[in-house]
């Protein structure tokens, strides 16, 4: 006999009436569970909306050189980007809890598609600021990391680590399998190409999300993986911006959310405002051409995926705030020399740093989101996102003060080894965490 779960159910359960000397007796067998197939998809939607922060980096120059507007001011609508993809993240895990899952991200992918496509009609930077800042921004902040603690804090009881790092490294693979293809196409086609791409992968991505995402376990009548017993769903929580102030309001009063902020604002000013936006045009001033750059960038993309995932099962075993210390630490010594590092040609050098950052690029998100978990209990995700805002107003901040150095300077250099100092803060800021959550946290 075949017991269905309902229609939507990936599981099965198969109970065979076996006969043995004392009578029948069931035997039940079971396929992969389901939390298995919402991580993929959540995975392949995650890759759907990277494709845009992979054109960054590869069309400054070709929006310099067509409309001759300053690093400054293309960096700026990078920084608006960068801006409401941190802001909109904490009320996005509200909106998950009151409209589902599966919603937001489908309406979020739409957003990253319409701002992308509509970019190749632009004329004026203020319409860049529209496309690029806005309405990506609010696309993929709708998406963004608390999307990850969202669908690994309802899945998954077991793997929760390993799960985190992976789905952050979607993020990486997305810019793995994007930039080289968006780089040749910008060469050769012209930076308008590169936006209706983007534009179709993310659009490409809706039906997958629609068919496949559920919105928690119980929906489909199975327990969270590695528990035994299903939990049933929450009902819908109605007014999900108070909820996410509120959320705020409380954590915010203790030192430990601050550490957290603090040192995932250096995080992001590190990677997504400094790295991922400027070593195309950095490497550019000094004679490589941009595809070699962005084939650099890509590479430190497919570490960062090993390196992801390796501290998602780290996170699973030791200390997350010794782990920060650490991945932090190593970035900043690795910024403060790479302005020796860059020249025409890739040398040795090069390599080995392009190895070794893309390893901790965002290695530090499976111990952030796990300090979370430990000291804000039901609330984490809400705090995750809140932490994650942090993150972009660095990413922000950075962005634009690097396009501002660049057209001061001439170079990026100073941007760089600021950049490696504040990481060095960062460090000593993860190992002052508390050790155990206090009393009452998860409770606003």
């Amino acid at each position: 006999m075949r017991v269905a779960l309902g229609q939507d159910a990936i599981v099965t359960s198969t109970v065979d009436l076996r006969t043995a000397p004392d009578g029948p007796r069931p035997a039940k067998t079971r396929r992969i569970h389901p939390a298995w197939f919402v991580a993929a998809v959540a995975f392949v939607a995650i890759i759907g909306s990277a494709g845009f922060r992979a054109t960054v980096g590869v069309l400054i120059n070709p929006l310099e050189a067509e409309f001759g507007w300053s690093h400054g001011a293309i960096s700026a609508a990078v920084s608006v980007n960068l801006l409401l993809f941190g802001l909109t993240a904490p009320f996005a895990a509200a909106l998950m809890d009151r409209f589902g899952v599966r919603r937001v991200v489908s309406v979020a992918l739409l957003l990253v598609s319409a701002g992308s496509g509509l970019t190749v009609f632009i004329g004026q930077s203020w319409q860049l600021l529209l496309c690029w800042g806005v309405l990506v921004g609010l696309g993929t902040g709708s998406m963004a990391l608390v999307f990850v603690a969202t669908v690994t804090g309802r899945w998954f009881v077991a793997r929760r680590g390993l799960i985190s790092g992976v789905l952050t490294a979607a993020g990486a693979t997305g810019q793995l399998i994007f930039l080289p293809v968006l780089a040749k196409l910008a060469t050769e086609q012209g930076w308008r190409t590169v936006s209706l791409t983007v534009s179709a992968a993310a659009l490409a991505v809706v039906p997958l999300v629609v068919w496949w995402l559920r919105n928690h376990p119980a929906d489909l009548g199975v327990p969270p993986y590695g528990a035994t017993e299903v939990v049933p769903a929450p009902p819908p929580s109605r007014g999900a911006a108070r909820r996410t102030i509120a959320v705020l309001s409380h954590a915010s009063r203790r030192g430990t959310f601050w550490l957290l902020a603090g040192g995932f604002f250096i995080c992001g000013a590190s990677t997504n405002g400094l790295i991922a936006t400027h070593l195309i045009p950095a490497a550019h001033d000094h004679g490589m051409p941009e595809t070699t750059a962005a084939g650099l960038l890509a590479l430190a993309g497919v570490f960062d995926v090993v390196g992801t995932t390796i501290s998602g099962w780290l996170t699973d075993r030791y200390d997350s705030r010794a782990l920060l210390g650490v991945y932090y630490a190593l970035r900043g010594l690795s910024l403060l020399v790479l302005p020796s590092l860059i020249a025409a040609t890739v040398r040795p050098s090069l390599w080995i740093f392009i190895i070794f950052y893309g390893l901790d690029w965002i290695a530090t998100v499976p111990p952030t989101m796990a300090l979370c978990r430990q000291h804000f209990g039901a609330d984490a995700p809400i705090v995750f996102g809140w932490v994650f805002a942090a993150h972009q107003v660095g990413a922000a901040v950075a962005a634009t003060s690097a396009g501002v150095v660049r057209d001061l300077r001439g170079e990026y250099d100073l941007a760089f080894v600021v950049a490696g100092v504040l990481c060095l803060f960062a460090a000593v800021m993860s190992v002052r965490i508390s050790r155990s959550p206090a009393l009452g946290a998860g409770t606003a």
